[in-house]
């Protein structure tokens, strides 16, 4: 187990709310501390994974109790911090008008098991962002793709991560699916 004494109950919060919530706090800890997140959201694990890859600052783990996640990241443990990528962002109603007039897309969801099984746009292809990284070869480089999530938050992060790896035509869908009125499967 690990022990910090600096703690964030980030519980019942929804993406990207822990990520904020945790910024505001490392700005305060001094270099090496650690920080334990409380949070219930089920992506936040991935997303604290990923913030804390290109921010700078060491994820250290993750632990289970019950239905709490608890987080650890060390400030500016990671070394140095990477260099971030603006990705386009395309709204949420521009998205919805090439989805309703039935235009060829590629949309990449990079939301957890349980919230793409829940409801998603129909066709939509599922790569959860703890498993870009590794996957995102199942895609192809030089398509548009319009990556979405929630809120917008881990479909910034994948389209970071996929930028860097070669990708040029990327959308973030802002703000996601908790908006999304359109058709589902």
């Amino acid at each position: 187990m690990i022990q910090t004494e600096n703690v964030l109950d980030a519980k019942g919060l929804a993406c990207p709310m822990p990520i904020v919530k945790t910024k505001k706090v490392m700005k305060n800890l001094g270099s090496g501390e650690v920080l334990e997140i409380q949070a219930t959201d089920k992506g936040s694990t991935a997303d604290f994974q990923a913030w804390a890859k290109s921010s700078g600052h060491e994820y250290i783990g993750t632990e289970t109790e019950g239905d709490v996640l608890r987080h650890f990241l060390r400030k500016d443990g990671a070394g140095s911090k990477e260099e971030t990528i603006a990705i386009p962002e395309i709204s949420l109603d521009a998205f919805k008008d090439k989805v309703e007039n039935g235009e060829s897309l590629t949309i990449l969801d990079v939301r957890e098991q349980d919230e793409f099984e829940e409801a998603h746009i129909p066709g939509a292809i599922h790569i959860p962002l703890g498993e870009v990284e590794n996957r995102m070869n199942e895609l192809q480089a030089q398509d548009e793709i319009h990556i979405i999530c929630h809120s917008g938050r881990r479909s910034g992060i994948a389209g970071e991560m996929m930028a860097k790896k070669g990708f040029g035509k990327l959308l973030n869908v802002v703000p996601g699916m908790r908006d999304w009125t359109g058709k589902t499967e």
